[in-house]
């Protein structure tokens, strides 16, 4: 089977806590996880990540950087999965499209929820390594 990208936000608030999604549909369907899903035809992976993020819980944000890379193997999917920074721009906090539950969770209160295969790890390093956010980002290496 074709490997399918799929995109996901890892986004902290003010307070530290991290954006978690209950997963509405399979795969996953009843876990938490990151705000996410696939990448469209002709679209870019930021504007996947903030389309994703949109979608399944009302907030507009600013795409960062590269978190990690995963991969995700089941009977019937393969997803590569990229993971990007991003903080929140605007919006409302709402579960939508096929997120039954939207909230920011503390990191204490991680080991209480059903998370996807290897988010706590995920996450943990995502919190070390968050870089911090620039107004004035140069497009150039």
């Amino acid at each position: 089977m074709m490997p399918i990208v799929g995109v996901g936000a890892i986004v902290f608030d003010d307070r530290g806590r991290v954006l978690l999604v209950e997963r509405g549909r399979p795969p996953g369907q009843g876990l938490w996880s990151i705000p996410g899903g696939k990448l469209e035809p002709r679209e870019t992976l930021a504007q996947a990540v903030a389309r994703e993020v949109r979608e399944e819980t009302g907030l507009i944000v600013e795409v960062g950087t590269l978190a990690c890379v995963l991969e995700r193997f089941g009977d019937d999917y393969h997803f590569v999965l990229l993971d990007y920074f991003a903080r929140i721009t605007g919006g409302a906090l709402a579960a939508a499209s096929d997120a039954r539950a939207a909230q920011f969770v503390d990191f204490d209160q991680l080991a209480a929820l059903p998370l996807t295969e290897g988010l706590a790890d995920v996450l943990v390093r995502a919190r070390a390594t968050q870089p911090p956010w620039s107004t004035s980002r140069s497009r150039h290496p």
